[in-house]
């Protein structure tokens, strides 16, 4: 088996309740994940509760679509 050409090298940190922060590379500003609408009212959240931010799945199906 052949060495990996490349290995993504990610970290991802969270800053209270549903806000995380991923560290991408080849981006010079963290990304911010949360939740909105109809997330985040699935998860007993109330709208205002938190800054509306799009959630991983939006990202997972965004790059999978691209």
């Amino acid at each position: 088996m052949s060495d990996p050409v490349y290995v993504s090298r990610v970290l991802v940190e969270r800053e209270s309740g549903p806000l995380r922060y991923a560290t991408l590379p080849a981006e010079e500003q963290r990304i911010p994940f949360g939740v909105h609408s109809e997330v985040a009212e699935h998860y007993g959240l109330r709208e205002g509760q938190y800054e509306p931010h799009a959630t991983t799945l939006d990202y997972v199906v965004a790059a999978a679509a691209g």
